[in-house]
């Protein structure tokens, strides 16, 4: 028979919140994830803690006596956890020597950081941010880190606040071959080399929708962990990418890069900032989220001039 030390953290705060709800739709709600990915926590916490743990009762479900049991040692646990994550009742921005957890995009952290600890040397001296790389995302991953900033599209669980947005482009070398009235056609942007960008395993991107809606089969010269790389791997080349035009605008003069118009519609990129749903009552990560917005109104209106070729 199993027992706690065989469930890993995700799937304690999924037992948490399954053992609080008594419904899996209510505790995928209170999580902020999918019903089906409780669903799918459910049927492994039964077969390590060998029981059904909700039981039908009428038209609701009970807790079966080991549930009942579990409950107070499972709560016991989260409350540990969260406070060996750092989740303090009081924050003063002022003399808080706190250290948040931060995993964003290589975008995002290029465009945010900067006006970011302008404002923590304003508002708080002592506060520090510990930056780390994005990856995929689940509920204990918004437990190890206060804050994940990723595109708000993504089925991300959790609390969100969407932050800034940014246009998708193609960007080319300025005088790529193919372009023909600064414009690529389909057929070309199916025989060109692609260079992709993958930030998580089985993330697909904006780009890579776009031309698959499009009946484009890029061939894929190389995969690159981020958006930075992508203007590197186009220029001197004749490969295209796609970027937030933020970040073709800041390397066209020095690289040499144009925007090639293409015959599909590219979406709009908004970036969001998502948190566990246990964290909504920390007042430090709430004044985070805060310091946030006010770091995308800056990056949002810093005046913008438009890209041209």
């Amino acid at each position: 028979m199993g027992d706690l030390r065989d469930v890993d953290i995700n799937l304690l705060v999924m037992l948490d919140a399954i053992l609080t709800e008594r419904n899996l739709t209510r505790a995928a709600e209170s999580l902020g994830t999918s019903q089906p990915t409780v669903s799918g926590a459910m049927a492994k916490l039964r077969v390590i803690l060998d029981d059904p743990l909700l039981v039908r009762s009428g038209r609701v479900s009970e807790l079966t006596e080991k549930a009942r049991q579990l409950q107070p040692v499972v709560r016991a646990a989260m409350t540990e956890v969260e406070r060996t994550l750092n989740v303090r009742p009081m924050f003063d921005p002022q003399t808080s020597d706190r250290q948040f957890r931060l995993a964003a995009s290589d975008y995002a952290l290029s465009v945010m950081t900067a006006p970011l600890l302008d404002l923590l040397e304003q508002e708080a001296p002592r506060v520090s941010i510990d930056f780390s790389p994005l990856a995929a995302i689940g509920p204990v991953d918004l437990l190890r880190d206060d804050i994940v900033v990723t595109q708000s599209s993504r089925s991300v669980p959790g609390k969100r606040q969407s932050l800034f947005s940014d246009s998708m482009v193609c960007i080319v070398r300025r005088d790529h071959p193919a372009l023909k009235d600064g414009a690529l056609s389909l057929e070309q942007l199916s025989t060109l080399r692609y260079v992709q960008v993958a930030i998580a395993e089985g993330i697909v991107m904006y780009a890579d929708d776009v031309l698959s809606a499009a009946g484009v089969v890029p061939d894929v010269a190389r995969t690159v962990p981020g958006f930075l790389p992508v203007p590197f791997a186009v220029a001197e080349s004749d490969r295209y990418g796609f970027v937030p035009a933020r970040l073709a605008e800041l390397y066209a003069e020095e690289l040499g890069l144009v925007v090639a118009k293409i015959p599909v519609p590219l979406p709009v990129l908004v970036e969001a900032a998502f948190w566990h749903p246990s964290r909504s009552d920390d007042p430090a990560v709430r004044w985070l989220v805060d310091i946030l917005v006010r770091v995308a109104e800056r990056v949002e209106f810093a005046g913008e001039d438009a890209f041209d070729d």
